[in-house]
């Protein structure tokens, strides 16, 4: 093992390490392991109270082991029925939930005096990491599914990757450990345990190697991954670009890419697109302007020669009051600063600020989202205009368009923000007083 750790550089001897210990042979092996190699460390044990009197046991055995190794132990109760119900989720993902949220929660804890890290071990094993493998193959997660388990990752480290199962019954047996039976990890219900009990056992009465195979080819998946995620970091570089709180990708360099299919849906990928969408990604690429799809966070919207990438949470917005004598006002899009001044200035030619004549302003003002039939007389013109031609002579893309705020008085809008004033509201010669709108 500590050739494994040395190599993978999981850890230093003056980490803290806490290991999640179910009371499973797995979890008992890997404790067995660090105390024979002389690495301190802590147990962390949950409770999810699903199997009655056996998850009491397995509390019971965890607590006489942190005993036998004389080392802190940390236990958690936790009501998993009672969370799956109000949260809505399945038991497993609750429990896993749960689970991971503690561990970190345990990392976060004051750190030991030599200034190491403070880590959880799992007791994931070489057998567990081609059953990930055979699991995401058939979930169609990519080449980066086909990694399997990561030796370390943020806050969790994996020591035991390297063993399999049976080297790890076996090393349990010569040296007389004890460990509790889980009940429910001999059912097939659960997707991973059909894989371990039904899956891998037949397919070995055909290739009898079978682990051996796999687990080669794992090892070549952890690299190929490492090759691919290098190509796409060009791909990135070349084709991701970011623009006022938006991605966009330029449609004829992307038709350029080989494979255009699999280098665009990595594109996407981190925006919550799922594989099942891109077929509809691809179509993007040669529909009309103003088509999308959308994940549970984004959209991605075909605009002239671009393919643009939008936060759809980011793109909501509620409608602000401003009353007469506010000096500044916070808004999900940020802060709008308002003076009242009978000091004329020449107004500028800062885009964010608009300088009116408060003369011809009535409050309260209202902080929108345009809409359409909505139209002003752009400074400098005796006629009005619709914002939806105007935004056309703008050369606005729809997400622009989608994101542009204006501010009315009296049902007439005064600022198009960030674009244009009014006419109707200019300062002029006559003007007495003026009101200064400043978007931060």
């Amino acid at each position: 093992m500590k050739s494994f750790i040395l190599k993978e550089k999981l850890f230093l001897q003056n980490d803290r390490l806490i290991v999640a210990v179910s009371g499973g042979i797995d979890s008992i092996v890997l404790c067995g392991l660090l105390y024979l190699a002389g690495y301190k460390f802590e147990i962390a044990h949950c409770n999810f109270q699903l199997r009655g009197e056996e998850s009491e046991r397995d509390e019971k055995f965890v607590e006489r082991l942190s005993e036998k190794y004389n080392t802190r132990l940390h236990l958690r109760k936790f009501d998993t029925t009672g969370l799956a119900v109000s949260e809505k989720m399945s038991i497993q993902e609750t429990a896993r939930k749960i689970r991971y949220e503690w561990f970190e929660e345990l990392t976060k804890s004051p750190q030991v005096k030599t200034g190491g890290k403070v880590l959880l071990l799992t007791a994931h094993h070489l057998d567990d990491d081609i059953e990930t493998m055979i699991f995401h193959f058939f979930q169609g997660s990519g080449i980066n599914g086909l990694r399997g388990i990561p030796a370390k990752r943020d806050f969790i480290v994996r020591p035991l990757l390297f063993a399999t199962r049976k080297e790890i019954e076996e090393f349990a047996s010569a040296n007389m450990l004890e460990w509790v039976e889980d009940s429910s990890n001999s059912t097939t219900k659960y997707t991973r345990n059909f894989i371990r009990h039904e899956l891998v056992p037949i397919t070995e009465k055909v290739i009898s190697n079978i682990k051996q195979n796999l687990a080669f080819n794992l090892s070549r998946f952890k690299d190929t991954a490492i090759l691919f995620e290098q190509a796409m970091a060009i791909h990135r570089n070349r084709l991701l670009l970011e623009k006022e709180n938006q991605w966009m990708i330029p449609v004829e360099k992307l038709r350029l890419s080989e494979p255009v299919s699999t280098v665009l849906y990595e594109l996407i990928k981190p925006f919550g697109f799922q594989s099942g969408q891109l077929n509809d990604a691809v179509r993007l690429m040669d529909s009309d302007t103003g088509k999308w799809i959308v994940s549970s966070t984004h959209r991605l919207l075909k605009n002239r020669n671009w393919l643009i990438i939008s936060d759809m949470e980011a793109d909501s917005f509620s409608t602000v009051v401003i009353e007469a004598g506010e000096k500044e006002i916070i808004f999900s899009g940020g802060k709008m600063e308002i003076d009242y001044s009978d000091d004329i200035v020449v107004p500028g030619s800062e885009q964010n600020t608009a300088q009116l004549d408060l003369k011809e302003i009535s409050f309260p003002l209202i902080l929108r989202r345009w809409k359409t039939g909505d139209y002003f007389y752009p400074l400098g013109m005796k006629k009005k205009k619709k914002l939806s031609r105007f935004f056309i002579d703008l050369k606005l893309s729809k997400t622009q368009k989608e994101k542009v705020l204006v501010v009315e008085s009296n049902k007439r809008i005064l600022w198009i923000v960030g674009h244009r004033i009014d006419d109707r509201f200019k300062i002029t010669s006559a003007t007495k007083r003026s009101l200064r709108l400043h978007l931060k």
